[in-house]
């Protein structure tokens, strides 16, 4: 099955990949007060600029970070650290962004469970990722597990996880559309890849068109899809 790409206006398009991977923070769900909470708290514990972890940390594997900025080497205390983490975003509270909820209902009025539509591919930890979810009101997929950091062995902007997500949904990875709002994240979906399309949510336009995506928008407000003949036809307003 190959994708299509449809001018529709100048500035509207129409693509259809086989599947959709959805970044999860920042893209889906909006947890920056609890993140800039958690990094803060780090940063005191151990003795760095909290400020230039969060500036350079955006859309990395959270034990990646870690060990880096706390120079940790212990697999159980990157563990342990990553679920304190963890633990202070959640408490900074997470929630649906703009036009997430309406997309996802979108594909789930023709998902089945041999045609998804969908899946998630998160930097985050598989203890995380649920309860960040439930808390912005986002279901999982019925169909096809969350791809997390415990899933590969290497995270954004390696290929890895989008790789392991397309995997999930039984996909040829160019055949899918990445959707993203880190550079480290368009950089790994490229990679992969997958036609990727960044939302500028959390990453301003000129610095995600840098990396290379093959569509910006604002946020999902201006992204809609519906089912034709049992395919994914989505459309992009940038």
């Amino acid at each position: 099955m190959q994708y299509v790409l449809l001018p529709c206006s100048l500035s509207s398009t129409f693509y259809k990949p086989v599947q959709i991977l959805f970044d999860m923070d920042g893209t889906l769900v909006a947890s920056t007060p609890g993140v800039m909470r958690a990094w803060r708290t780090f940063g005191k514990d151990y003795g760095f600029d909290a400020e230039t972890a969060i500036e350079s940390t955006h859309g990395v594997r959270l034990w990646d970070s870690l060990k880096l900025w706390c120079n940790l080497k212990d697999d159980a205390k990157i563990k342990a650290e990553a679920d304190r983490f963890e633990e202070e975003v959640l408490k900074g509270g997470v929630v649906a962004l703009p036009g997430a909820i309406d997309l996802l209902n979108q594909i789930r009025a023709g998902s089945t469970s041999t045609n998804p539509g969908w899946t998630i591919v998160t930097s985050a930890t598989n203890v995380y990722a649920p309860q960040a979810l439930s808390q912005a009101g986002i279901q999982v997929s019925p169909f096809t597990p969350v791809t997390t950091a415990n899933d590969v062995t290497h995270g954004k902007p390696h290929p890895a996880p989008f790789l392991a997500g397309a995997k999930s949904l039984n996909v040829d990875p160019t055949k899918c559309l990445v959707v993203e709002d880190a550079v480290n994240g368009v950089i790994s979906g490229k990679a992969s890849g997958a036609r990727t399309l960044a939302s500028s949510t959390t990453t301003p336009r000129e610095v995600l068109a840098a990396s290379g995506p093959d569509w910006i928008v604002p946020d999902l407000t201006h992204v809609s899809v519906r089912w034709v003949e049992g395919k994914l036809e989505v459309t992009i307003r940038d």
